[in-house]
């Protein structure tokens, strides 16, 4: 199936058809209908190709037809190029034809609001009554490269040559760059889509059609928006940890600020850093810029991927080797010595002057001979997982030595990339290893970089899927909480039901207890064992200690007492509901590593989970990381080791570690918590103490805002 969905129909009419009619060919040169059949014709379409023209009798030399219905036989694709009033009545007349996919060029739909919009919908309804496909509408078209196929069905004059690398994109301005410079620098495209307004095929649609498509090795996405994240989330998973790999630039990073929020997690939660997180959980490589982008599909389509992070570093230059084990090192990749064996062998066949430890300095003097030679020795080290191969081109010109390293690493089941490093170079050189196991780059970043992904990539196809838990959890006693609050009409939960929906899904808390006045604070503060924290109990207080309303370490009737008394008069001044809320006593929990745990309702994302390092200072310190719930129990587990300060919870300076599996545990129920109940939309727990003890670790305050 080409699908993920036995009920959709196949993209194959769209993507591979044996027939396509354009409708809307011109005779016009220039205009859009004539550059579209031109181009096929040109990049030699295997099958017919038959112009729709009511006004013309032929184009281009090639016969025309007045109307689609008058075609001699049912094209399985129909390229629209008509002005956007008459796309919905063409449409219908490919359905009455029986044609099974389209791509709707023509503009003037969504992107442009008002009227658009709803033209738009209607022919999206026709689509979906006649079970065609359609890409578009607002595209540039689709392209592929295959011998068995060879379309050019857009208006870019550039057919780039035929690889295994798939292309989606959501920008038409950008999909003529990227074909463009693949045509440039040599890289081999099988299949390229515009997507334009993505009213039916989307980015989903076809990684679920290239996941099965055997001429496709690499799949690249341009993209400016998610349709559904969940969906892509599960597709790409399954298609990158089959060994697939999926790389996309996502455009947006700075557009997307942090909205105005009342939790620490909304304020840190932005949209383009929920964006990391779903291609971490899914296993895509992102990358800032589209050179960086087909920097490494040319790596993925061409070598194999690495076994390790060893990087060998071979150059007839110190500085570019330099510049090499800086860039691997930044990209976790390990620049180690070389074995003794290697070394002694190195020296055996290069200059005395060389320098062979790693990276390999063979200097400028080195011959074609030595570079292969070289090559091949530093391949057979078995502490070498990858080799960068540089060279300046001083003495030799640059096919010699790229021939140099393909003979060098002629054999060898580890990845070698070069570094050209010369604007004239680098064309040549790329020329020679065309078609060789062998990408090569002009720059050092751009390689390392690569060969990074790459790392990351084998690392991803290793790693545990992990599992998505199920706690036996008191669902029921949540949702009368929630409903409560509702029903009462606070946006915020009061701190006691905040810490018994927590409790609800067996997250500990200190224990606490209500109070409405200094005796009853007093003895609470006796049952609760006599040290205690207090602190106003009303949601309506959303940042106590900033308000300088949580008082901490309290023992005794005249500490409790006086510190009811002054909860009391703040809370009088604040509001009667406040008051009436009465005030929070709470067990003090002394020492424990203090750390968050939060969820944001995202519209684009749904629930994002965080953890990090908590207490007052979490915002400036911004040591948190994210993912997209569900969150499985490795997921819970990358959370804790991507932070920076992840060593204070692993214990410093003689202290023991914390119990990790509690605060694991914990992420995965607020998992389930904010998926049983879609109603909250933004939480809190700061801090969540952890303690070496699992026992010991507990929730201390918490925040939830749900909608109302």
């Amino acid at each position: 199936m080409s699908t993920d969905q036995d009920s959709t129909p196949s993209l194959d009419p769209i993507l591979s058809p044996r027939s396509i009619a354009v409708v809307g060919a011109s005779r016009r040169p220039g205009s859009i209908g004539n550059t579209v059949l031109r181009h096929l014709v040109q990049a030699g379409f295997t099958g017919p190709v038959y112009p729709v023209n009511p006004k013309a009798t032929s184009v281009a030399s090639i016969p025309a037809f007045p109307s689609v219905a008058s075609l001699p036989m049912v094209p399985d694709l129909a390229i629209i190029v008509v002005p956007s009033e008459l796309v919905l009545s063409t449409a219908r007349d490919c359905a009455a034809k029986g044609v099974r996919g389209l791509v709707v060029i023509s503009a003037g739909f969504r992107e442009v609001g008002g009227t658009g919009t709803k033209l738009e919908a209607d022919l999206l309804e026709i689509i979906r009554a006649h079970g065609m496909r359609m890409v578009g509408p607002n595209c540039m078209g689709v392209l592929n490269s295959s011998d068995s196929v060879s379309m050019n069905g857009t208006f870019s004059p550039v057919l780039p040559p035929h690889g295994d690398i798939a292309f989606a994109s959501q920008s038409g301005a950008m999909g003529m760059t990227i074909l463009d410079y693949a045509s440039e620098y040599g890289i081999g495209i099988s299949q390229f889509v515009s997507l334009g307004n993505k009213a039916d095929v989307s980015g989903n649609d076809l990684i679920s059609h290239w996941r099965d498509d055997p001429e496709v090795k690499v799949i690249l996405l341009y993209l400016e928006s998610f349709g559904a994240p969940r969906r892509f989330t599960r597709l790409a998973r399954e298609t990158t940890r089959a060994g697939k790999p999926i790389l996309a630039v996502k455009a947006g990073r700075t557009a997307a600020g942090a909205r105005a929020a009342t939790s620490h997690t909304g304020a840190l939660a932005q949209i383009d850093i929920a964006t990391d997180a779903l291609f971490r959980q899914c296993g895509v490589q992102r990358a800032d810029t589209i050179e960086q982008l087909f920097d490494a599909a040319v790596a993925f389509s061409r070598a194999p991927l690495p076994l390790g992070n060893r990087v060998a570093i071979l150059t007839n230059a110190g500085g570019p080797g330099i510049l090499i084990a800086d860039a691997c090192e930044g990209h976790g990749l390990e620049v180690r010595t070389l074995s003794v064996p290697t070394q002694d062998a190195l020296r055996a066949i290069l200059a005395e002057e060389a320098s062979v430890a790693n990276p390999v300095d063979m200097i400028a003097s080195a011959t074609p001979e030595q570079i292969e030679q070289a090559l091949r020795i530093v391949l057979e080290d078995p502490g070498v997982d990858a080799v960068i191969a540089s060279y300046v081109p001083l003495a030799l010109e640059a096919p010699l030595v790229a021939r140099a390293f393909e003979e060098g690493a002629r054999g060898s089941d580890k990845p070698v990339l070069a570094v050209l490093m010369s604007k004239r170079g680098l064309p040549q050189g790329m020329a020679e290893l065309e078609g060789s196991r062998i990408p090569a780059y002009r720059f050092p970043e751009s390689a390392a970089r690569a060969l990074g992904a790459m790392w990351r990539q084998r690392q991803w196809m290793t790693r545990p899927a992990g599992d998505w838990r199920s706690f036996e959890v008191d669902r029921e006693a949540a949702g009368r909480i929630l409903d409560g609050a509702r029903a009462a009409g606070r946006q915020h939960l009061d701190l006691p039901d905040a810490l018994r929906l927590l409790e609800a899904y067996g997250i500990p808390t200190a224990a606490w207890a209500v109070v409405h006045s200094a005796p009853e604070a007093v003895a609470a503060a006796e049952a609760l064992g006599g040290r205690v924290a207090m602190k106003p109990a009303s949601g309506d207080i959303l940042h106590k200690s900033d308000t300088g309303s949580v008082h901490l370490d309290l023992a005794g009737e005249e500490a409790v007492g006086g510190a009811f008394q002054e909860l009391e008069a703040q809370l009088e001044g604040t509001s009667a509901g406040a008051l009436a809320a009465g005030v929070l006593v709470q067990e003090m929990v002394g020492g424990g590593r203090e750390t968050i745990i939060g969820m944001v309702w995202q519209p684009y994302f749904g629930p994002i989970l965080m953890f990090g390092l908590g207490g007052l200072h979490v915002e400036i310190l911004e040591d948190v990381s994210f993912r997209i719930q569900p969150v499985t129990a490795q997921d819970s587990a990358e959370m804790i080791d991507s932070l920076r300060g992840v060593r204070i919870l692993g214990g410093v300076r003689g202290e023991p570690p914390v119990a990790r599996e509690r605060i694991e545990e914990a992420i995965q129920r607020i998992s389930q918590l904010v998926g049983d109940h879609p109603d909250i939309v933004e939480l809190d727990i700061n801090p969540f103490l952890a303690f070496p003890e699992a026992a010991r670790c507990c929730a201390v305050d918490a925040r939830f805002r749900i909608r109302t």
